[in-house]
């Protein structure tokens, strides 16, 4: 599967646009919001707390997000399936920029 793609122009930027690129898209800051908050989820625990996430695309962000080295997955031998998802090492470098974006919410709501 290919990386996640924006499409700007990052010939100035170019570590912005990469970082776009990466947190792109509707549900991956969500994901990484869940994951961090949570540690290990499986993916029904995590299509729940996304509710309106249908599987395919539940499952292709995950693919993506695998690809892009944030989320790792973990699949045990076992019968029913179990497999769990859980932050990266690279992943969990973002949480920190999430709480921030938290925090710019909170302290602009009301404007």
């Amino acid at each position: 599967m290919k990386k996640s793609k924006v499409t700007i122009d990052n010939s100035q930027e170019p570590f912005f646009g990469y970082t776009l690129s990466i947190i792109s898209g509707k549900w991956k800051l969500l994901i990484i919001y869940h994951l961090s908050k949570n540690g290990k989820l499986r993916y029904n625990e995590l299509q729940r707390m996304l509710d309106k996430i249908t599987y395919k695309t539940l499952s292709s962000t995950l693919k993506q997000m695998q690809n892009d080295g944030l989320v790792h997955r973990k699949e045990y031998p076992q019968i029913p399936p179990k497999v769990e998802y859980s932050l990266t090492k690279k992943g969990k470098t973002l949480w920190p920029i999430i709480q921030e974006m938290c925090q710019w919410g909170e302290d602009h709501k009301e404007e």
